[in-house]
């Protein structure tokens, strides 16, 4: 895992209080994959909030997202998967995400572009 999604799971673990299951960390950076940087940044045109997001992969500020926010830009079956997938309440993973997600994108986008999507997505 590199060090920058060590020090977001630690991060996260202590707003949380509790130590996050490895489930966790493995979602955490399935959301900053090139691919589903794609689709959250595709989820979250649909939801009217693309502006916001594109603020986050911008090299400007980062534009911050309220719970409800993150829940309308993932969608409600990322949600509930991690939800499922951590053991952990749907509330605690939405405060989390709006609290670290603009900075995970803003970090995993430096040039200030989304990073060119894998090779299995461009064959699909």
């Amino acid at each position: 895992m590199s060090d920058f999604i060590q020090n977001l799971v630690g991060k996260v673990e202590g707003a949380l209080g509790v130590s996050l299951q490895g489930e966790m960390q493995q979602q955490l950076q399935k959301l900053l994959q090139p691919d589903t940087l794609q689709s959250i940044l595709t989820q979250a045109d649909q939801a009217g909030l693309g502006d916001k997001v594109r603020s986050w992969i911008s090299q400007g500020s980062n534009v911050p997202a309220t719970a409800d926010e993150i829940r309308d830009i993932l969608g409600s079956s990322t949600v509930h998967d991690l939800v499922q997938r951590t053991g952990l309440p749907a509330d605690a993973v939405l405060t989390t995400l709006a609290h670290f997600l603009p900075q995970a994108v803003d970090k995993k986008t430096p040039e200030g572009t989304l990073p060119a999507p894998t090779e299995a997505t461009k064959e699909a």
